[in-house]
Formats: C-alpha cells, sequence, structure tokens
C-alpha cells in the first residue's frame, strides 16, 4: 500500500472516532440535564452519582479527533500531489 493512503486511511478513522466522541458527548450531556429536570431535588448535580462520562472531556476529545483527522487527510492529499 501505498504511504499516502495510508495516511488518509488513518485520517479517516480519526475523523469517524472524532465524530462518534463528539456525538456521545452532547448525546450524554443532554441526558444528564434532561435527568436534571425531571427530578425534584438536585442530588445527582451535587454528588455526581450515579457516575457518568463527563460530557465535556468526550466534546472536546471529538474535536481533537477531528482535527488531526482532517489535517492527516489533507497532508495525504498533499503528498499523493
Amino acid at each position: 500500500m501505498d504511504g499516502p493512503a495510508i495516511v488518509a486511511i488513518l485520517g479517516a478513522v480519526f475523523t469517524l472516532f472524532g465524530a462518534a466522541l463528539l456525538y456521545w458527548g452532547v448525546r450524554e450531556e443532554k441526558q444528564y440535564y434532561e435527568s436534571m429536570a425531571r427530578r425534584p431535588d438536585a442530588r445527582e448535580f451535587v454528588t455526581r452519582f450515579p457516575m457518568r462520562p463527563e460530557p465535556g472531556g468526550l466534546k472536546a476529545g471529538g474535536i481533537i479527533g477531528l482535527v488531526v483527522g482532517l489535517a492527516m487527510f489533507v497532508m495525504a492529499l498533499i503528498f499523493w500531489l
């Protein structure tokens, strides 16, 4: 396999992984705030129980994955030319 093809495949994988993390983070944040709105008390907000993946970290990881993936894909296009 050609070198640029491998970089392009890795870029696509990083991009898909970043998009999945970003989607997961947005969905987790939405579920968290919806559960807070349905509860009469703020126990979950104060104690952070039950534990959930932090939506901010998931969204940040998704953005980083998207940027790295797109940069690798652009780099592969430059190598092909």
